[in-house]
């Protein structure tokens, strides 16, 4: 096994860990908004927020160290028009996904204080779900634009 092959090895896993975690994420989370029941997405919302940080954010600090080591090894260039494309869609993934964890971590505690009090769940976490959702279709599409680019090399 060389390095470059370990550190691509890697770079993929990174890339499925981010893909992975997003999808589900997603998944329970609008299962859980589907529901309307406080208690149950405060719940799934908490879980949610420790996946993004334990896992997601660990692969999403990782990919430009691995992808960078690629280069090296591999003496690519900053001129390949893929790789610029791809770095520039990670930079719109990260400008949506950031705001997306503050909107978890909300949503987790106003359905908390709902669930607590006994009470609906309030208007602001509907907006904040409504808006957590459109901010996912550009993030999670520029991180599937990025796998492409990454297998295809099109440009």
């Amino acid at each position: 096994m060389t390095l470059y092959f370990l550190v691509k090895y890697l770079h993929v896993a990174g890339a499925i860990v981010i893909l992975g975690t997003g999808t589900g994420i997603a998944f329970f989370m609008l299962m859980a908004h589907r529901s309307r029941d406080a208690a149950f997405i405060a719940r799934t919302a908490e879980t949610v927020v420790i996946a993004d940080m334990l896992f997601t954010l660990t692969a999403v600090l990782l990919q430009p160290v691995s992808g960078g080591v690629l280069m090296w090894l591999s003496s690519t260039t900053w001129s390949e028009r893929w790789l610029m494309t791809s770095l520039g869609l990670y930079a719109v993934a990260g400008l949506f996904w950031v705001p997306v964890i503050f909107m978890q971590i909300e949503m987790r505690d106003l359905a908390r204080k709902a669930a607590e009090q006994n009470q609906k769940l309030p208007p602001r976490y509907f907006a904040l779900f409504h808006r957590w959702f459109l901010f996912g279709i550009p993030g999670f599409g520029s991180v599937m634009a990025i796998l492409w680019l990454m297998i295809a090399k099109p440009l």
